[in-house]
């Protein structure tokens, strides 16, 4: 089933361990984290050590750690201390995509890319077989909140294609945007994982434990058809 990847960012500072009992009681068992440097984005967000909080807390959860940084190698041994499980980058941040993929592999983490909204997908094809995801953005980098970018479900679908066109298996975590308008879509149209936000997740009237039931309820059947 598709897996539900709150991005923590979404989560006022006051409201943080409060918040993430109520994700951890809705049977969330991923979190995303956005780590910015200001530079990349113009944003700062998260510190570096919630990583190691997170995983000293929800030793059973998986945290993905989405870069958006210049300079991404400076950070991959600091994620490895902090126990990263999932590391990406943007991979116009960087001219050593491969040699970055291949750092984060051999300190024993998933490596993925981010695919921004004006790139073509087509811009993985050296590097496709060397990764173990992609986080699709939806959404321009650097700020939560904003909306599903018009013309990216037809770029989600064009990336399953290709994936399936070489053969592989990464997978695809659709981050930004997403509601309840599309996001049977975004799964029928490749998505593995949904980074959760605002519009699914966050800021419901019933709260983010019963949101959370109502996301896994209601994506419990829906599967890719590419």
């Amino acid at each position: 089933m598709v897996i539900n990847a709150p991005s923590l960012a979404n989560i006022p500072l006051t409201e943080f361990t409060v918040q993430l009992e109520e994700l951890y009681e809705g049977g969330v068992r991923f979190f995303h984290v956005d780590l910015m440097d200001g530079h990349y984005v113009p944003n700062l967000c998260l510190p570096m050590n919630c990583v190691k909080d997170l995983k000293a807390k929800y030793p059973d959860c998986t945290v993905e750690v989405h870069l958006m940084v210049d300079n991404p190698s400076f950070y991959i041994p600091k994620m490895k201390e902090q126990g990263a499980d999932y590391v990406s980058f943007h991979c116009d941040s960087t001219s050593f995509v491969r040699r970055t993929l291949f750092e984060i592999s051999e300190a024993g983490m998933k490596a993925g890319i981010v695919l921004n909204p004006s790139q073509s997908v087509d811009v993985i094809r050296p590097y496709a077989q060397y990764l173990d995801y992609i986080v699709f953005m939806s959404v321009e980098p650097g700020f939560a909140g904003q909306k599903f970018l018009e013309g990216s479900m037809e770029r989600l679908r064009d990336l399953a294609l290709l994936r399936r066109e070489l053969g592989l298996n990464f997978q695809i975590i659709v981050d930004g945007g997403v509601h309840y308008g599309i996001i049977e879509e975004c799964v029928k149209n490749g998505a593995d994982a949904l980074v959760t936000n605002v519009y699914t997740i966050f800021n419901q009237p019933e709260g983010i434990t019963a949101a959370c039931r109502r996301f896994t309820e209601t994506m419990k059947n829906v599967v890719c058809e590419i």
